[in-house]
């Protein structure tokens, strides 16, 4: 990479890609989820996945292993908008792309299902990951009786299903702030996090429920910004105020599920088809309205 983007100096990556790291490199990257068995590398080396596909690229182009790191791991099936994914380079690999060859190279390289947006210089020792102050999730349902085609990969059809909207978008206020959210986590998750002295408290900066369309098509957009989330959190609020928007419960049935801190006391959780990493934020988290 050549000096397009002014010199970041810092402190060693806390996960060094090589032996001579001297700078970080983060990439934006979408995906269609419905290609991979989630964005984390697996053992296997058969088994697609995000991680896989960027870091064979990478390998590639760099003539070394290449260790990237993430800003949230996504779950088989999940889609993301604005991923970002981190890697440590030499100052001699740095030179010698700049960043919009290093795009053209690995969008060249990556499946048809991935695609690298922005390449940028990031201080040195900058992880994705730890970084990352607050993460966005978009959860997409169509409720119209017809097949839509056309989002199909990006939605649950609930075909027929009338949602009462208001309702759940009271229901989503009552998640906002800090709560203990392992009634919305995979119960075996919950249990190796506690068993490691962690908790499953978790800050969620905003949650609301709108109307919209996607090429058309009308959606109910579940809107969800934490600065961090539980196995299959996301998911599983989708499908507990969901079971609100069709009356069976009331929008006050969130507290009750928080406050039971069971599995089984929330909804089901949602298909992964719906869901999608939409951003990420390294600076401290606005409201919409710029608060």
């Amino acid at each position: 990479m050549n000096n397009e983007q002014p010199c970041a100096q810092g402190a060693p990556s806390r996960t060094p890609s090589c032996d001579e790291a001297s700078r970080t490199i983060a990439l934006t990257v979408a995906y269609n989820g419905a290609s991979f068995a989630g964005f984390a590398r697996q053992a296997e080396r058969h088994v697609k996945t995000v991680q896989g596909e960027l870091e064979q690229a990478l390998s590639l182009l760099y003539r070394r292993d290449v260790k990237t790191v993430c800003a949230g791991r996504t779950d088989a099936g999940v889609h993301a908008r604005g991923q970002v994914v981190g890697f440590d380079v030499s100052e001699k690999e740095f030179a010698a792309k700049s960043a919009r060859s290093l795009e053209r190279s690995l969008n060249a390289l990556v499946d048809d299902a991935i695609s690298i947006s922005a390449v940028q210089e990031r201080p040195f020792g900058f992880s994705a990951r730890f970084d990352a102050q607050w993460r966005e999730y978009h959860y997409h349902i169509c409720t119209q009786s017809a097949r839509p085609v056309l989002v199909a990969p990006l939605v649950w059809h609930l075909g027929g299903v009338d949602l009462d909207v208001e309702a759940m978008r009271r229901a989503a206020a009552r998640f906002e702030g800090e709560h203990d959210f392992k009634s919305f986590c995979m119960a075996a998750s919950a249990r190796m996090i506690e068993a490691d002295g962690r908790s499953t408290c978790r800050n969620v900066m905003a949650c609301d429920v709108c109307e919209e369309e996607l090429v058309g098509t009308p959606v109910v957009t579940v809107r969800v910004v934490g600065n961090a989330f539980l196995h299959s959190m996301v998911r599983t609020m989708v499908g507990t105020l969901v079971e609100v928007g069709r009356g069976k419960r009331p929008a006050s049935w969130i507290d009750e599920v928080l406050a039971a801190r069971d599995r089984g006391a929330a909804g089901q959780n949602a298909p992964a088809a719906g869901l999608t990493f939409w951003r990420v934020g390294y600076e401290p988290y606005r409201t919409q309205d710029g608060r």
